[in-house]
């Protein structure tokens, strides 16, 4: 289950101290720790987060006691979240990035950078690192730009366009999007069904030709009748 804003700020640190030191259903634990059912369980039987240390709700102010109490006396109650005493204000989002005046000619050469040493970046991506736009990223992957041909890929780290760690964040990420072998990746194998995998392994030539007995004696005579006569010859040179 997705972690939605109504859950607690350590998840499964709290479900492990509510297994531990309530008398909590699962389901009540799962439902406050936005968790599924069966997690929780795996929790208390030992077989998960075993390296997770307890955190406790009602320490943290994220839940109170009375809270807690009624929850255990009734075990239809679902648990809630306790009112923050801190508001902590939305964070802004991010505009398209500032690039001084002074840098602004060095763009054209970092975006070349870019789409030929990272080709796996989205248009979206370049445009957060150097803060240019996507026609400008177009013109220039299909060489119309009007200075074109007097352009020299640069790394936009060392024009200052970005830094080495931002640079980095999007190249894993996009790796991460394609996937192991990028857009060439093949469907993922899959595991053969038991019949399959107990099957006899068999040659596609055992299956298509059918073997003559009769040929095989009749070679396997000849050969016989051939040995003892190359006996008897070597008899007679040897008398």
């Amino acid at each position: 289950m997705a972690i939605g804003q109504n859950a607690p700020l350590m998840p499964k640190a709290t479900a492990v101290w509510l297994v531990d030191n309530t008398a909590l259903s699962f389901d009540q634990i799962a439902a406050f720790c936005k968790l599924h059912p069966l997690e929780v369980k795996a929790i208390a039987d030992g077989d998960s987060a075993q390296g997770i240390k307890g955190l406790d709700p009602v320490l943290t102010g994220q839940l109170t006691r009375d809270e807690l109490d009624k929850a255990e006396a009734d075990p239809n109650h679902r648990l809630k979240l306790a009112p923050p005493k801190v508001r902590v204000p939305e964070s802004k989002k991010r505009g398209p990035r500032y690039t001084p005046v002074s840098k602004r000619q060095d763009r054209p050469n970092a975006i070349l950078w870019l789409l030929r040493n990272h080709p796996e970046l989205k248009d979206a991506q370049v445009m957060r690192l150097v803060g240019t736009t996507k026609s400008t990223i177009q013109a220039i992957r299909d060489r119309t730009h009007w200075n074109a041909p007097n352009l020299q890929p640069a790394d936009p780290v060392t024009l200052g366009l970005c830094t080495q760690i931002e640079l980095d964040l999007e190249v894993e990420k996009a790796a991460a999007e394609a996937g192991p072998g990028g857009e060439d990746r093949t469907e993922p194998a899959t595991l053969l069904s038991v019949d399959e995998s107990l099957a006899p392994a068999s040659r596609p030539d055992e299956e298509d030709e059918d073997v003559d007995p009769d040929s095989v004696f009749s070679g396997l005579k000849a050969w016989r009748k051939g040995g003892e006569g190359d006996e008897e010859d070597d008899e007679g040179q040897g008398s």
